[in-house]
């Protein structure tokens, strides 16, 4: 990547990581506050004034700071004029809504720029746990300011996993894993595994762009990876942006558990 690339990448993350703490501010602002609620995908995902607040602040700020840039936003009617784009703002103004809803603080403000398919900059605001993740391509995944990076699993690995899907593995494997509690926010969990925090997650069917984009490059400056369950990258900005089922961790961690999940 050239100096140039690395000071437009920079430039970005500057912006973003700016533009998520002012659309995180207005939702924590709207946190345990009731905010009116809307439903949407046939009543199967809630949407709150509160996502539709951080989203219009979002999309003011951004928008205007690169107009060249093409936009994708969980709460923004999608638009086929970003496919021509090669460099795009994918956007998820609050990530987790059920968990926000609930009064639960593991949600956060999602942020990507992604450039011909992969991310170069991103950020995850959690203001209501005080936590701020970003990364940029070439650069040392942050938390806070400080460096973070992926676990070195020893036995029992901790990872975020559905029951139905942990009971799919083979016995030896299973009896290693400890199960944690679900994570209502997906960017959140998979920034916890590039925080150490846990050791892995597995990701059903159906996810999109703006849960992972920004939490995919995270993970990767700290040392691990998200892929496909061929052990492939992901790539974003495509006409169909729902993604199959995927897993996070680290290296020996991908290594040993890929083959029995696709096996399954």
């Amino acid at each position: 990547m050239s100096d140039v690339d690395n000071a437009r990448w920079q430039s970005d993350l500057d912006l973003i990581a700016d533009a998520a703490r002012r659309a995180g501010a207005v939702a924590l602002g709207h946190f345990n506050q009731s905010p009116e609620v809307w439903w949407k995908n046939e009543g199967r995902s809630p949407v709150s004034a509160a996502d539709f607040a951080a989203n219009e602040i979002l999309e003011t700020l951004l928008r205007a700071a690169r107009p060249d840039y093409g936009w994708l936003s969980e709460e923004t009617e999608d638009s086929a004029d970003r496919l021509s784009r090669d460099t795009l703002f994918i956007i998820d103004p609050i990530d987790g809504t059920r968990g926000f809803l609930a009064g639960q603080k593991l949600w956060c403000v999602s942020i990507a720029v992604v450039h011909k398919g992969r991310p170069v900059a991103g950020v995850l605001n959690a203001p209501a746990l005080d936590e701020l993740y970003e990364a940029v391509a070439g650069g040392v995944a942050l938390k806070n300011g400080m460096p973070i990076r992926v676990s070195e699993p020893k036995p029992p690995v901790r990872f975020a996993i559905a029951e139905d899907v942990l009971n799919g593995f083979p016995q030896p494997l299973r009896a290693r894993i400890e199960r944690i509690r679900h994570v209502p926010s997906l960017a959140y969990r998979v920034a916890m595994v590039a925080d150490g925090a846990i050791d892995g997650t597995f990701v059903k069917r159906n996810s999109h762009d703006w849960d992972l984009a920004a939490a995919d490059l995270i993970l990767e400056r700290a040392g691990g990876r998200l892929v496909n369950l061929d052990g492939t990258a992901l790539t974003y900005n495509r006409a169909d942006v729902r993604h199959g089922e995927l897993c996070a961790g680290s290296e020996p961690l991908l290594n040993e558990f890929l083959s029995p999940i696709a096996a399954r």
